[in-house]
């Protein structure tokens, strides 16, 4: 078994809505293994990954139908199980998978994903299991194969993966907000599979996000929070309570401010972040002097500051209110009067809720030089027994990426305390800020005297809110989003085009649009456009181009032509269109193929599919308007549309029409000239004026004032069919300036009244 081909379908596409690998198979050999050997090995690597078969297909999506049995597929459908379950099992989860027959003997095997390197490397590495164990079966070497065990060779491969995969995984805190924006309908890309930084919407209404700090977040802003000393300065200037202090770089400076401040203090670096550095109830000199070694572990300037007695307490602030409040707990393990703190801490630690750095809900807890330092504050060591009931602290500090645990206190706060965050959050200058505090008491307002704030945090992790230990979990997320985007949801207006004729299609509705004045990106065959000028040439439309007009920043109308062989490739750049334009036929397409293609398309449509009477792609497009356009009013089809009150553009008494049922809006008279004949809708000419009616059932679907559309429209129609075909791309503005001068239509939209009726022509 080989792979032939590979593609990232990382949009919707002919198997599914959601991201798929498609792996094309040569079987070879393989293909003659009776289907039982076959079954055989496939389950025996399901046992060792401890994964039950399973074979699932999307329903009410093209690609999805029910698998016909076929037991030259067994092979490939083998790769497709083991390869899914390999993904599960590496912490990346996916539920899809689909096998099907391709030309020559190939199988097409399609695989869901959550990460795509995960399921490329989960696709070979199943490739290369069975194909050992088929080979193994069909012919037994006469001595023992060079390469490791079958057991080894999946521990590894295994192992792998899951490096794979926690190195591009997407945090707690982040994959909460992303979540919030999908729940809005908010689309989301991730800029660099390895980044966790993301655009959210498109074009003029996007927004950036790195970890939870927002594209809105000043520079500025995150270098104050940053600045430890500085951020004090400021919150102290605003009448925030912060604990007294001062910045060292020597230890000698250290030891002279503790002894200066009296009692207790904290130890951290000036620029540290996640507790890392900080030890807290340093009372003595050799305390001091071991925390500052510590904290120099993480900066070269050290604040010594007073300790604030009291619980550690984040509140998160975004978009100008308090989100929520939380509790922390340093981590800590229980007694239980046999084992030792070593081993509590490891039994703690295989909680499936604890995970490395903040790849989970909580944090493993790690036995380091802090853990001794509290431990010994305790009279205890990791090699401790410690009683019954007892409860060990092994942190100084109660931040969550050093195992700590938090309970949600949002109801207890005081308003006086949440007009003080929400004041310091404005002061620094930040949209979303955590602002850390320690009091003994949080439904006590803070005044100073109980307790301080004691630091503020530009990127605040919200796991602790989302997933509490204890206390009701709160919706971070969706409260930065909405700090992001108020009640709008990131997109700009998208019309899609496919078919036969959908680059001339997309060049008229996107000179009309730009013609209004709206900035546009437009994708054809020639590349991809933004506001007229070129951004990318000749590479044929699809993927990758549309992805360049909806991520340019000054975008707010999107077009886009989706060729066939673009879907296949890719699938498509978007989850969602307002509006679908469906062309009949396609270049270089069987008609099925096309239909499958173009009902990708269709199931996008948010708000109309504008479809040609009597096209041959069959019911699509359920639970949209479906607006129709023809050259023929006569046609069976759009006279029924039209009775049922249905939307229609058509050509009506020599007239560009759109009509609405009863109602008729006449555009434009269309002169009747040897190039825009309609007698004959399939020729090129014929074609020419069935994708300028097209064109206008778009734009009225898209809410598009008429006088807009004629104006835009009206050098495309009795220019003749070469009129597009003239036009490589939006940029030759002065080429649409010219054939406007030949065309002679009527310089306004006209109203009759015929009868009781009021028609509008």
């Amino acid at each position: 078994m080989n792979i032939v081909e590979q593609h990232v379908l990382r949009g919707p596409n002919v198997y599914s809505a959601q991201p798929c690998l498609l792996t094309v198979l040569d079987l070879e050999l393989a293909a003659h293994a009776p289907a039982g050997r076959v079954d055989a090995c496939r389950r025996r690597l399901l046992a060792l990954l401890q994964a039950p078969p399973r074979h699932r297909a999307p329903e009410e999506w093209p690609g999805g139908s029910p698998q016909a049995p076929d037991d030259g597929a067994a092979p490939a459908r083998a790769v497709e199980d083991v390869a899914m379950a390999l993904q599960c099992l590496a912490g990346t989860a996916t539920g899809f998978g689909h096998t099907e027959p391709g030309a020559a003997g190939r199988y097409r095997v399609v695989c869901g994903y959550e990460s795509e390197q995960v399921a490329i490397d989960a696709v070979e590495l199943a490739l290369r299991l069975l194909r050992g164990l088929l080979a193994d079966e069909m012919e037994p070497p006469p001595e023992p194969p060079p390469e490791p065990p079958l057991e080894l060779q999946l521990a590894d491969g295994l192992a792998a993966l899951r490096a794979t995969a926690q190195r591009r995984a997407i945090g707690t805190s982040t994959g909460a907000i992303l979540g919030a924006a999908t729940v809005r309908g908010i689309p989301s890309t991730r800029i660099t599979p390895e980044a966790n930084m993301f655009t959210l919407g498109w074009g003029a209404r996007q927004k950036r996000l790195q970890a939870s700090i927002t594209g809105d977040t000043g520079h500025i802003a995150v270098g104050i929070a940053a600045d430890k000393e500085l951020t004090k300065t400021l919150l102290r200037e605003a009448g925030v309570p912060v604990p007294e202090g001062t910045t060292v770089r020597s230890l000698e400076q250290a030891l002279r401010a503790a002894r200066r401040l009296g009692g207790l203090v904290t130890v951290k670096p000036l620029d540290g972040n996640h507790g890392r550095g900080v030890t807290t109830r340093c009372g003595t000199d050799d305390e001091v002097a071991l925390a500052f070694e510590r904290a120099r572990e993480h900066g070269r300037t050290i604040i010594v500051e007073r300790f604030i007695q009291g619980a550690d307490h984040r509140v998160l602030v975004a978009g100008g209110r308090v989100v929520a409040a939380a509790l922390r707990r340093p981590a800590s393990v229980t007694g239980d009067g046999v084992s030792t703190v070593r081993q509590l801490v490891e039994a703690e630690n295989r909680n499936p809720a604890r995970g490395e750095g903040h790849s989970n809900i909580l944090t493993r807890i790690p036995l380091d030089g802090q853990a001794e330092t509290a431990l010994a504050g305790q009279d205890l060591h990791a090699d401790s027994v410690p009683a019954a009931g007892r409860r060990v602290v092994l942190r100084g500090n109660a931040n969550l990426s050093s195992g700590g645990t938090a309970e949600d206190v949002t109801d207890r706060l005081p308003a006086q305390t949440r007009a003080t965050c929400v004041r310091a959050a404005r002061k620094i200058g930040l949209d979303v800020a955590g602002i850390d505090l320690v009091c003994e008491d949080i439904g006590v307002p803070l005044d100073g005297r109980n307790g301080a704030v004691i630091e503020i945090n530009a990127a605040p992790g919200i796991r602790m809110h989302v997933h509490p230990s204890a206390g009701t979990p709160r919706d971070a997320g969706a409260a930065i989003v909405a700090s992001m985007f108020g009640d709008d949801d990131g997109r700009i207006p998208l019309i899609a085009v496919a078919g036969d004729g959908a680059a001339a299609v997309t060049l008229m509705i996107e000179h009309t649009l730009r013609r209004a004045g709206i900035a546009t990106g437009c994708v054809s065959g020639d590349g991809a456009f933004v506001n007229g000028q070129a951004v990318t040439r000749g590479d044929g439309g699809g993927y990758w181009p549309a992805r360049t007009v909806l991520a340019a920043p000054e975008v707010e109308f999107a077009v886009l032509e989706t060729p066939h062989a673009g879907i296949l490739e890719h699938g498509l750049a978007f989850d969602r269109c307002d509006v679908a334009v469906l062309l009949d036929g396609g270049a270089g397409a069987a008609p099925d193929d096309m239909a499958r293609t173009g009902a990708v398309v269709a199931r996008t449509a948010a708000r109309a599919l504008v479809r040609e009477a009597g096209d041959r792609h069959g019911a699509i497009g359920a639970g949209v308007e479906t607006v129709y356009f023809g050259a023929d009013p006569a046609h069976p089809a759009l006279r029924q549309h039209l009775a049922r009150g249905g939307r229609a553009a058509l050509l009506e008494d020599g007239a560009l029409m759109l009509a609405d049922g009863e109602s008729r809006l006449r555009l434009a008279r269309v002169e009747a000239t040897p190039h825009t004949t309609p007698h004959e809708p399939h020729d090129s000419a014929g074609r020419h004026l069935a994708g300028v009616l097209a064109a206008a059932a778009a734009l009225m679907a898209s809410g598009l004032d008429a006088d807009i559309i004629v104006a835009g429209l009206r050098p495309f129609l009795t220019a003749g069919a070469g009129a597009a075909a003239r036009l490589p791309g939006p940029d030759r503005a002065e080429g649409l300036d010219q054939i406007a001068e030949t065309v002679r239509l009527g310089n306004q939209v006209e109203r009759v009244q015929v009868g009781a009726l009021i028609v509008q022509a």
